[in-house]
Parts: C-alpha cells; structure tokens; sequence
C-alpha cells in the first residue's frame, strides 16, 4: 500500500492511503490522529501490527472521503481544488552512499582528477556514507529541485531511499540525489558543496512500507529527462545491480552514530547521463521504481 501526506485547503496536514489502486483514502478524515507518516509508523511499532492493518482498521465503519490519486497528482489547486501533494514525510536527515553501482564507479573515475579513490570505494568493506540533506533543504513531489548557479555541469542521481526508525528500515521512496559534477570532479573534498545546497535533494511521492515493497534489491528504476516538451535523457536500471544491500548500508550508517527516527538514504545510482549532458533550468526529472510511484520535479538555478 502506498501512503501519501498532503495539505488541505485550510493549510492542514492529512495523510492518505492507496487501499484501492488509483484511488487515495483519507485516514485523516476517518481518524483525525492521524496527520503524519510517523503516526502509522509508531503505531505499528508498539502494537506489532503492519502499517496496512492499521490503515485499514482505520477505516473500518467509517465513510472518510476519497480522492482520485490521478487528479491529486496533477499537483496544483486550480486543477484539483481539495489537496496539494506533499513530501511523504519530513526527513530529519538525509544521508546518502555513493559508489554502490559499478557505472557510478566508472562515471566517477572518469569526472574525477584522482579516480583511484572510486575504484578503493566500490571494493571497501566500509562504503561510502555522506550527509546529504536537511529538511530546509529537501523538496517534494512536483517542487523544484536546484542545481548550483557555480557548475556548469550539474546531473540528477535517481535513487531508491529507505527510512529508519529505531534503527530498523521501515519504509521506502524515491530520492533525486542531485550533483554538481564540476565541483565533484574537480576534488573528491569538495564532496559536500557537489551534494549539500538548497533544493540538492527530493524525495517522494510517496511512503511504502518494508513488508509491502517487494523485495528491495530486485526492483527496476526508469529515470527520464523532459527539455522544451522533448525527452534529452533516458536510462534504466536494477537495484538488482547494487553492490552493497540496503540492510548493509544502514548497519553501516548507525555505526557509533544513532540517526533520528524517519532518517532517509539514499542508496546510490547506477543511471548517469554521458559527459556532455548537463540540467538546465526548465527541465523536468521523472524518476519510476517500481512498486514506488514517480517522483517528478522541475529544475531551477540555485
């Protein structure tokens, strides 16, 4: 089941679950408790029972209003009156990994003026971990993600995300890991100026929960690039084709370091657009896995 957070037109936030496909169920309208992701995922916590059972317990001998998930898509008031699409949740942190794919090795030793360290990276025992995004600094489902006015070479990271919650992986959704390559590539120290600026990061369009997601190494992700109404980019990939597995990277993550509950990671990119592709100002981002939904954003200059 997928769940989707959006605000009312009081500036309310409700939370929505897809119990019926193509077609979103206020559980806040049948509980008003229930306004954020984190409620169902507390829930479930403490009573043992799936994020699905209690959505659905919920509902039961209640008539809360439904909407179609086509329309709440569309994304704006002046086509769909009641509700504007939200991010899922609010991250507390995003962490992200980098290098977990063996293109993503080879794209990196190919920006990089000291391409040995992504060659050492791929093989490690310890992968790559870094600190990817704050709240402020994370967009949703059809918000503008940035890329740095200060590149000239700036490219999406279409990633498959999972969130923790008392150290477990509770859920998971799409992340954009958007990079600045210029500044990547130039030095690997620069790292966090290539990955940490405002909008450098989106997530969405929705919360699947672990047990409902499929299995989490094998599933297919579709990144496409819209310019001036025509496709520049497209590529395709397996999570099937990651090097480390989401369990790894979280074990990883919490070493001597506790992460807030609803922390999000972004668990790397095998989908890299050649070397003269850059983002534009203009451009439109959808990235599909399955299972997840489409997470799609415009592109603006930060």
């Amino acid at each position: 089941m997928r769940y989707y957070r959006m605000t009312d037109v009081d500036g309310n936030t409700v939370i929505g679950a897809e119990i019926e496909p193509g077609r979103i169920t206020i559980l806040s309208d049948a509980n008003p408790d229930i306004t954020d992701i984190s409620d169902l995922v507390l829930a479930s916590t403490l009573t043992g029972i799936s994020i699905d059972e209690i959505a659905r317990r919920a509902v039961e001998g209640s008539a809360p209003e439904t909407i179609e998930l086509e329309e709440l898509l569309k994304g704006t008031r002046e086509e769909w009156g009641d509700y504007l699409l939200d991010r899922p949740f609010d991250p507390p942190e995003v962490w992200a990994a980098g290098v977990t794919y063996k293109s993503s090795e080879m794209e990196r030793r190919r920006e990089s003026q000291t391409p040995d360290v992504y060659s050492m990276v791929y093989s490690a025992e310890r992968p790559e971990l870094f600190f990817k995004s704050t709240p402020d600094r994370c967009v949703g489902p059809l918000e503008d993600v940035g890329i740095r006015a200060d590149s000239p070479w700036n490219v999406p990271e279409p990633e498959l995300a999972f969130i923790l919650y008392n150290g477990e992986i509770v859920g998971y959704t799409i992340g954009n890991d958007v990079s600045s390559r210029t500044i990547e590539g130039e030095n690997p120290l620069y790292l966090p100026q290539a990955k940490l600026y405002d909008r450098s990061c989106a997530i969405g369009p929705c919360f699947v929960p672990a047990d409902s997601a499929g299995d989490p190494q094998n599933l297919n992700i579709r990144c496409n690039i819209v310019r001036d109404d025509a496709e520049v980019f497209s590529g395709e990939t397996s999570t099937s084709e990651m090097a480390r597995t989401c369990e790894d990277l979280a074990d990883w993550l919490m070493r001597s370091n506790p992460v807030p509950n609803m922390t999000t990671v972004l668990t790397g990119t095998a989908i890299v657009p050649p070397p003269d592709f850059t983002l534009q100002e203009g451009d439109t981002v959808s990235i599909t896995i399955e299972g997840l939904g489409t997470l799609e954003n415009g592109v603006v200059t930060v």
